[in-house]
């Protein structure tokens, strides 16, 4: 029999899911950030929250967008964004940044983002890179929220990182996104968003490959919560409107899940006579 220093040397890849970033943003523990929205405006920020999001940090309504067809409307005051910069830097964990129509011209997004990277090291989040769709307040929120979970995942990440280097154990290691699929854990330092709904994700995905069935119910019990999924000749099915974290809902494609609370499953087993 093979010892289990020698078992743990033959891993040829370590795959990682977790809840951080969906409970991270849903007990309020995000770090501060710094938010910089060129051409948006207060309405649109007012109306989702944004405020809620950046927590003890900072947001910036920056002068500058674009039309619908990608063409510049008003030039980007990049002086107010030094200034800001310069400012937050020794008091944000991030600095995310978003601008009106950045899906259809990210220019002005890029230039934000080589500013601040002349200024700091911090890590930078930008909407062009995390969503394609229209509908600015959401690709804001998105920014946000990516941003305030870089100093979590990253923390989380070297942990384990740490850990595999103590075993010796050199296999690549792997992140669960919130769709199943896997991404390198350089990657979702990066984004980390996009692990929301990470741990039901890899419940789903497990049960399938362990019970070689196509067609399925899947359950996953935490210890809070109760998350439902539907598979369909062997595919879950995916959006970019089920994650809900909290009272925000980011541009990210995760698995559809039926999500029950603990209320309402105390409730459910009650009347089950369980």
């Amino acid at each position: 029999a093979q010892s289990p220093r020698s078992e743990l040397n033959s891993v040829g890849l370590v795959s990682l899911s977790t809840t951080l970033a969906t409970n991270a943003v849903v007990e309020g523990q995000g770090a501060p950030v710094g938010l910089i929205l060129a051409g948006y405006s207060s309405a649109q920020t007012e109306r989702v929250h944004l405020e809620r999001i950046v927590r003890d940090g900072y947001l910036l309504l920056l002068d500058g967008s674009h039309d619908a067809t990608g063409s510049e409307s008003a030039p980007l005051d990049l002086e107010t964004a030094r200034t800001a910069v310069s400012e937050w830097k020794n008091k944000v964990s991030a600095i995310g940044v978003s601008a009106i129509f950045g899906v259809r011209n990210p220019t002005h997004e890029i230039a934000l983002k080589e500013l601040i990277r002349a200024h700091t090291s911090l890590p930078i989040t930008c909407g062009h890179e995390l969503a394609s769709s229209l509908d600015a307040p959401r690709r804001a929120i998105t920014v946000a929220i990516n941003a305030s979970l870089i100093p979590f995942i990253s923390k989380l990440i070297r942990s384990v990182q740490k850990i595999l280097g103590d075993l010796s154990i050199s296999a690549p290691l792997m992140v669960v996104k919130g769709d199943g699929s896997l991404v390198r854990a350089e990657i979702a330092l990066q984004r980390p968003v996009e692990t929301v709904i990470s741990g039901p994700a890899a419940s789903v995905i497990g049960a399938c490959h362990l019970s070689g069935s196509q067609t399925a119910i899947i359950t996953d019990m935490g210890g809070t919560t109760t998350d439902i999924a539907i598979v369909t000749n062997g595919q879950p099915e995916i959006s970019d409107q089920a994650a809900l974290i909290g009272d925000w809902r980011p541009m990210v494609e995760t698995l559809s899940l039926i999500h029950i609370s603990e209320p309402t499953r105390r409730y459910a087993i009650a009347y089950a006579g369980v």
